[in-house]
């Protein structure tokens, strides 16, 4: 995406993220407003990118501790 070529990208709206990471919309807006996920904005609509919404899975794991423990 370096040379500014957006034809591959694939974005989803806030509902389908929030689908796929099992969350609410509104948690999904809080993401994207404190900039912990990436987003266009298309009027007053948000898209996410799709390759977004996997990195910030895939950092956002637990590292296996409790917080009892």
């Amino acid at each position: 995406m370096a040379d500014g070529n957006f034809s591959d990208v694939q974005f989803l709206t806030v509902a389908e993220v929030a689908e796929v990471m099992r969350v609410s919309k509104m948690t999904v807006y809080r993401l994207v407003h404190s900039g912990e996920l990436p987003a266009v904005q298309f009027g007053r609509s948000y898209r996410v990118p799709e390759s977004a919404v996997a990195d910030y899975l895939r950092h956002a794991q637990v590292d296996g501790q409790s917080a009892t423990a």
